[in-house]
């Protein structure tokens, strides 16, 4: 039943991340606009080259925090407060204004644009990593299906978002893609009330002094 709900976290927290506006996905759009859809699939795929160190890092930093209250119930008041953010991003989508880049090589521009997006390091530092610690804690395989199931859905959608545009250029701005958007902002918004709730347990449960 932990490794359906981690799943089912990876996919929300992937698919948003996925479609919400940033530097990747305007370079996605961007590329497959001049150069064809198969460019813009080169983008998408950026992230499996990137993340690794990302999680790595952020995994090692905070794994000695694993058994202590307070330092996690801040993590998770600033993962609530960091998805509560994002919620209102998506709650307020209108479509998305993707102003186009030079291409200079997709991969490179992908793996660079997501290197130097502070989007990864936020999520990982304040939501991502935290729950993967979580989720350590009930088995290996929940950790896993956390992770596994945020990058199959935040890799594929933006992949899907290329092909999309590739036949047609209205994608991002068109009704459904908004109602999408929203959506998932208002899902977002009560995992962050579900994060801002679990700091606030810590917190008050977290010895004084």
């Amino acid at each position: 039943m932990l490794i359906l709900t981690y799943l089912s976290v990876g996919l929300l927290l992937g698919l948003s991340g996925g479609l919400a506006p940033g530097p990747l996905l305007t370079l996605v759009a961007s590329e497959t606009l001049r150069h064809g859809a198969a460019a813009g699939v080169r983008i998408a795929l950026a992230p499996l080259l990137t993340d690794a160190p990302i999680i790595l890092v952020t995994l090692l930093l905070l794994r000695p925090l694993a058994d202590q209250q307070m330092p996690l119930a801040w993590l998770h008041l600033g993962g609530g407060l960091y998805l509560g953010w994002l919620a209102l991003e998506g709650l307020r989508f209108r479509g998305a204004d993707l102003a186009p880049v030079e291409s200079a090589g997709s991969w490179r521009r992908g793996v660079i644009a997501n290197f130097l997006n502070p989007s990864p390091y936020l999520f990982w530092l304040s939501v991502g990593a935290p729950t993967v610690l979580t989720a350590w804690q009930a088995g290996w395989q929940a950790a896993t299906a956390f992770i596994a199931a945020f990058y199959v859905v935040l890799v594929g959608s933006k992949v899907a978002l290329a092909l999309g545009l590739g036949r047609s250029r209205r994608a991002l701005r068109s009704r459904g893609y908004r109602l999408i958007m929203r959506g998932l902002g208002g899902l977002l918004l009560v995992y962050a009330l579900l994060f801002l709730i679990q700091g606030w347990r810590l917190l008050a449960s977290s010895p004084p002094g």
